[in-house]
């Protein structure tokens, strides 16, 4: 008589994910992630930082500080970019998220509002990468841009990881069951990270100068 043995399990989406986020590599690909998100890439750090917290919710705060620093980092790249090859690599960005025809009038607001546009920046949906090269084309002061970039990112990153910590059990045991609608989900940020991008910018268009003027609270600056 043979004895026969069940396949295994096919692994769900998150399943996957999570195991992914206990490997030895995962903090340092979360890092890149938010580095890349605050100079280049239209993506969600969220998406692979959630589940590592679900996974290991002790280590929600080393998260937060990792992604927030990382962040600020990224951003010091696109400021860079801003102020050294905004005429190349800058101009490219900028195009690709639709903001070139506001872009003047973007210019001057960080001209006039720099703390407050890298809070709203580092805090809203506008994708950050525009916030930080906007930034080095400005010339805004460096100390300027990195306090508030970590005043802005620290927030972004602690408060939902502090959610996690406390009500990570209970959105673990939610996901848990639910892991097909979870992985959905994840896929769908990362889908909406890279289609709403430039949809947040209308090519012919000033809408990035106004919306965030309207959220400083500031007059649009007139056209010369």
């Amino acid at each position: 008589m043979t004895e026969t043995t069940a396949a295994p399990a096919k692994l769900s989406f998150y399943d996957r994910l999570k195991l992914a986020t206990k490997h030895r590599f995962a903090e340092p690909i979360l890092a890149a992630l938010c580095f890349l998100e605050a100079m280049i890439i239209p993506v969600f750090p969220e998406i692979m930082l959630a589940p590592m917290i679900i996974a290991d919710r002790m280590r929600a705060w080393r998260l937060a500080a990792i992604c927030t620093i990382s962040s600020v980092a990224g951003g010091l790249a696109g400021y860079a970019i801003g102020y050294f090859l905004f005429d190349t690599i800058g101009m490219a960005i900028i195009n690709f998220y639709g903001a070139a025809d506001g872009f003047q009038s973007l210019r001057q607001s960080f001209v006039d509002n720099g703390p407050l546009m890298i809070l709203v920046g580092a805090l809203s949906p506008i994708p950050y990468k525009v916030i930080t090269i906007t930034s080095g084309v400005a010339g805004l002061d460096l100390w300027t841009f990195v306090i508030y970039g970590l005043i802005g990112r620290g927030l972004r990153y602690f408060v939902p990881c502090g959610l996690f910590y406390f009500f990570g059990p209970v959105a673990g045991e939610f996901i848990e069951k639910h892991k097909k609608w979870a992985g959905i989900g994840m896929v769908a940020l990362v889908i909406i990270g890279f289609a709403m991008a430039p949809l947040l910018f209308p090519k012919g268009g000033e809408a990035l100068p106004e919306v965030v003027e309207q959220a400083v609270g500031v007059d649009p600056v007139p056209e010369g």
